[in-house]
């Protein structure tokens, strides 16, 4: 901080450089758009999984583990995909899916792995036992 004429440290200057700071860090790209998410939601008579994120264009196409799909939105967008074809579309016991958005204007694409559900594509059939214990 900046001293005045009496000696005492001006407050404009400081409040003046909070601001500079603060739009500077605002209108950095390193305040880039949150990753995509994924969370288990009821969808009719079947469980899905919703996947959403930000996208710069709303032109951007989607793909889930290299399957082009159709998004609700314009630049947030959330997927719905019933957990079968989820299941379908990854490997045995996947803790991740992988999710493209592809600028059609510019060829450019951003990849995120996404987490799963802790247990979704998991074999839940073979836990023997389950200890649950108080105190």
């Amino acid at each position: 901080m900046r001293r005045n004429e009496s000696g005492r440290y001006s407050h404009r200057w400081a409040v003046a450089m909070v601001g500079a700071l603060t739009a500077a860090a605002l209108s950095s790209p390193a305040a880039a758009a949150p990753e995509p998410s994924a969370k288990l939601v009821r969808c009719g008579a079947e469980s899905c999984l919703r996947l959403s994120g930000y996208r710069e264009t709303p032109a951007s196409i989607i793909q889930v583990n290299g399957y082009t799909v159709r998004a609700d939105g314009e630049r947030r967008w959330a997927v719905e995909l019933p957990v079968n074809t989820v299941r379908n579309w990854s490997p045995l016991h996947a803790r991740t899916i992988e999710v493209t958005l592809v600028d059609p204007a510019t060829e450019r694409s951003e990849t995120a792995e996404v987490d799963l559900p802790i247990g979704l594509l998991g074999d839940v059939t073979r836990l023997a036992s389950l200890v649950v214990s108080v105190g």
